[in-house]
């Protein structure tokens, strides 16, 4: 019996043995991986990996390039190819780059790839954007994008989200996009931030809403969600009647909310 034991406690120490040279911490181990084989890479300026250590042996890693400013687009097209292909090989690493003040994910797909460069390349030329993500949030739904952008005024940020959730105007279309989130810079009066719902829907009404009240009083900032609309005034003497025409343009909405600085 005890050579029994033995024997099985060498077997698991021996089974331990082989798992780490995998990694008992993958994810660390992927990061690492990642940094060393993008090292030195021309027109790089930072590799950076992160990890993500679920389980002794199990992880994921995200990691980013970042392009050395002045870079062509044609030289970060090359760069999102062979990205394409290090995590084509890869499950569990995810592939970004950051170019132009906009990071964008790549992945196996080389159609898909193609499109969120396409994405990138006329984002990136364009005035109206101050930064963006394109992103996807899910590991295996590649079907499933999310875009996060920010604008110089509210004219930019509305003009922009107009030409992501519309696919015409400035901007290509980028198939299974389901969140659109665009946002004025933070020092902008007034701000603005816009979402579709988790399943791409505009919100219509809060937008409506929206440019109805802020062509007649002073704005702070807004808010525009599917299910619900926020501003917030300049002067409290505006509330009751910017609620009413704001009310009017969204009554379907579940709330309409009309503050100002001084509530």
């Amino acid at each position: 019996m005890a050579e029994r034991r033995l024997r099985t406690g060498l077997a698991f120490v021996l089974g331990l043995t082989v798992l780490s040279g995998c990694a008992v911490n993958k994810g660390s181990a992927l990061a690492a991986d990642f940094e060393a084989d993008w090292a030195g890479t021309p027109d790089v300026a930072t590799v950076h990996a992160t990890e993500e250590n679920t389980l002794p042996f199990f992880g994921t890693s995200t990691g980013t390039l970042t392009v050395q400013e002045g870079t062509s687009a044609d030289r970060v097209s090359e760069l999102a190819g062979e990205l394409r292909q290090y995590v084509a090989g890869r499950d569990d690493v995810t592939g970004k780059i950051a170019a132009a003040d906009i990071i964008f994910t790549v992945v196996p797909d080389s159609a898909r790839t193609d499109e969120v460069v396409s994405l990138w390349r006329s984002m990136s030329t364009d005035p109206q954007v101050t930064s963006a993500h394109i992103s996807k949030p899910s590991r295996a739904d590649v079907n499933r994008w999310r875009i996060v952008g920010t604008a110089p005024n509210v004219v930019g940020a509305m003009e922009l989200f107009d030409d992501l959730t519309t696919g015409g105007g400035r901007h290509g279309t980028l198939t299974g996009v389901t969140t659109v989130l665009i946002s004025t810079d933070r020092t902008v009066e007034p701000a603005v931030s816009v979402e579709t719902g988790a399943d791409g829907a505009v919100p219509v009404e809060a937008i409506a809403a929206f440019r109805a009240v802020v062509g007649r009083y002073p704005m702070v900032r807004a808010t525009l969600r599917v299910d619900r609309v926020s501003i917030v005034l300049t002067r409290p003497e505006d509330r009751s009647a910017a609620e009413e025409v704001a009310r009017a343009l969204a009554p379907n909405l579940g709330t309409v909310e009309v503050t100002s600085q001084n509530r």
